[in-house]
């Protein structure tokens, strides 16, 4: 927060937190939308789409950001996703607005990795671990604070302001971040990398991929077969975007990419159904419902950032995942026991703790192991792992919970946190591996098409 990066700081930090915003605000109102849409069928979609399509934008600015520098991605990730604010925001239908969810996650997947590299450009690593704290406290901010007034003023007014309500507070952060900018803009990175068109195009394919299996696991009959061919693809598309070696948890920085995508995986695949829960069986309002989501982990980001190099950032992780774990399977067993909604909110208390105290920490670990020549594709396989965690498993959920409610013989919600359990004891199982060989050479691997 010093002269020379302050508003670069909050800028940077602005639009990460109204990116968070929307997403954790949309799991609040989603309901309210779907119901006056008439959208229930899409309501998983809406939120496994934006995730999906932020696959292929990141994997196209973390390309653009290495041969251009991080600027051109950036103004034109804001561009598109103020753009899919507006259609979310007047959308008539519930397919509009996930039409707009698309362009949302579009955008919001490159300007994320546009920010990752403008920070290991602009900061000294000693201090990335205190701004990705403070990106992580920006995303977990919103969730203290955006659920509760999305649901206030989507109780006040509309759930449309919840979309264009944003659209200013965008434009105004970026301003904060043009100065620092103009002085990147002269770093046109490498034009001598090429353009990654097959990555791109297995970004594609594993988006592509994600929402089939949303909209084609119900399909009678052949559903379950369309359904685990539907993952197959995914996850063989989605392999040419990770370090060598993620899906297998190669020691080091596969590992690292491995371990967050599955702790996302398992934090939002649970996380979109609390308030669903809450309304449905307990009767909250959704503002109510918002203060479900309210948890510990901007407190935990910010005790992480503060301890440095004192907290290994492999020590941190193997911590916050143990965390998600106690989380999710707390809110596992208050829905099987049908206990009191505080135990829930309890619950995400624990889980929140969790993922604000492992999140930066897997960010720092990313840039530790990159070099300046794959700073831009690592970042980009850090962000894909989580929205392609996160749209995989909520695709999966949706799927789960369309089934179970269906088949009537079993609690819809107590088989989507099983199912998210049972993801983030993996996490748990692999984060033992984050620490690189003793060679270094997997430190610094990067994908090979």
């Amino acid at each position: 927060m010093s002269g020379t990066y302050l508003w670069i700081t909050i800028g940077a930090c602005a639009l990460v937190f109204l990116g968070a915003f929307e997403s954790l605000a949309v799991t609040t109102v989603m309901p309210v939308v779907s119901a006056d849409l008439g959208g229930e069928r899409l309501y998983a979609l809406a939120f496994a789409g934006p995730l999906a399509t932020g696959v292929i934008g990141m994997v196209a600015a973390g390309n653009w950001a290495d041969r251009r520098g991080p600027v051109e991605p950036l103004y034109t990730a804001v561009a598109v996703f103020v753009a899919g604010l507006l259609v979310a925001g007047l959308a008539p239908s519930m397919e509009v607005l996930v039409a707009g969810r698309f362009a949302q996650g579009l955008g919001s997947g490159a300007l994320t990795v546009a920010l990752y590299v403008v920070v290991a450009r602009v900061y000294p690593r000693d201090l990335h671990p205190a701004i990705f704290a403070g990106f992580a406290a920006a995303w977990v901010v919103p969730s203290l604070i955006g659920p509760t007034v999305a649901g206030m003023v989507t109780e006040l007014w509309s759930w449309h302001w919840v979309f264009l309500g944003v659209v200013a507070l965008v434009l105004v952060a970026l301003l904060m971040v043009v100065p620092a900018l103009k002085n990147l803009a002269r770093d046109g990175g490498d034009r001598s990398i090429p353009w990654s068109l097959g990555l791109l195009g297995w970004s594609v394919l594993a988006a592509v991929a994600v929402l089939a299996l949303d909209l084609l696991g119900d399909v009678p009959g052949a559903g379950p077969v369309l359904a685990v061919a539907a993952v197959i693809v995914a996850l063989i598309a989605v392999r040419p975007l990770l370090p060598k070696g993620s899906l297998v948890a190669r020691r080091g920085l596969p590992s690292v990419i491995l371990v967050r995508g599955l702790a996302a995986a398992a934090f939002f695949g649970t996380q979109v159904y609390i308030p669903y829960l809450l309304t449905d069986r307990y009767d909250f309002t959704p503002t109510l419902a918002g203060l479900s989501l309210t948890g510990g982990a901007s407190a935990a980001a910010t005790v992480q950032g503060r301890m440095g190099t004192r907290l290994s950032s492999v020590v941190a992780v193997r911590i916050g995942t143990g965390l998600v774990v106690a989380g999710v399977l707390l809110a596992l067993v208050s829905a099987v026991l049908h206990m009191h909604a505080m135990a829930i909110v309890a619950a995400w208390i624990v889980a929140g703790t969790g993922m604000g105290l492992m999140s930066p920490r897997t960010s720092a670990l990313t840039l530790e192991m990159s070099t300046p020549e794959n700073q831009g594709f690592n970042s980009s396989a850090m962000t894909v792992a989580d929205s392609f965690g996160s749209a995989l498993s909520l695709a999966v959920t949706g799927v789960l919970f369309a089934a179970a409610s269906a088949a009537a013989v079993a609690d819809p919600f107590v088989v989507v946190f099983a199912f998210a359990g049972a993801v983030a004891v993996a996490a748990a199982v692999l984060s033992p591996r984050l620490a690189p060989r003793a060679d270094g050479d997997a430190a610094r691997e990067v994908a090979a098409p």
